[in-house]
């Protein structure tokens, strides 16, 4: 059976599909903790999510043992009620992320924007490809560069604070 070609706009990007890959990404100070992919056709729904965290309590110790935050965006899958129940049932300790927040989440401003500049204008045949280059960028990533990105999360959280929840535009605000 023939593999799948990847979907290409003129730019060279994947376009977003039914059946594109998704991958659930979680890192700590040190660097990536969990990695997993969702296998084809499946979408990242509540049942899939609880799935990774169950794969995720069975890894690292620093969950086991409880010194561990859970930090996640308001994705519809992370807020479901049968996450809520998991993560309730397993004594997690969430952090709450504010609605609309994107630049307190550091996929968005850390692994994304690292991940689009080391793909950018690159073209894959093939999803297994670009599941192999996407670990391979994460590998290729430091623990400095995490304990960077940890740095920039607390700045943005306490320029948040400082603001009251108002809305602030751009790294010119004030903290």
């Amino acid at each position: 059976m023939e593999e799948p070609r990847i979907p290409k706009t003129e730019e060279g990007e994947a376009e977003p599909q039914h059946d594109q890959e998704h991958a659930q990404r979680v890192f700590d100070i040190r660097g990536i903790v969990h990695l997993e992919f969702a296998p084809e056709g499946q979408t990242v729904n509540a049942d899939f999510y609880c799935n990774v965290l169950r794969h995720l309590r069975e890894g690292p110790e620093l969950w086991r043992v409880g010194n561990w935050l859970l930090h996640d965006d308001n994705a519809p899958s992370h807020r479901a009620l049968v996450t809520h129940e998991f993560l309730a049932h397993n004594s997690t300790i969430t952090l709450l992320h504010p609605p609309y927040s994107p630049d307190l989440a550091p996929c968005d401003f850390f692994l994304f924007p690292e991940m689009k500049l080391q793909l950018k204008g690159r073209h894959f045949d093939r999803v297994e490809e670009i599941q192999q280059e996407s670990q391979n960028i994460l590998g290729m990533l430091r623990e400095q560069d995490f304990q960077h990105a940890f740095e920039q999360w607390q700045q943005r959280w306490d320029r948040c604070v400082a603001a009251q929840g108002n809305y602030f535009e751009g790294d010119a605000a004030q903290t």
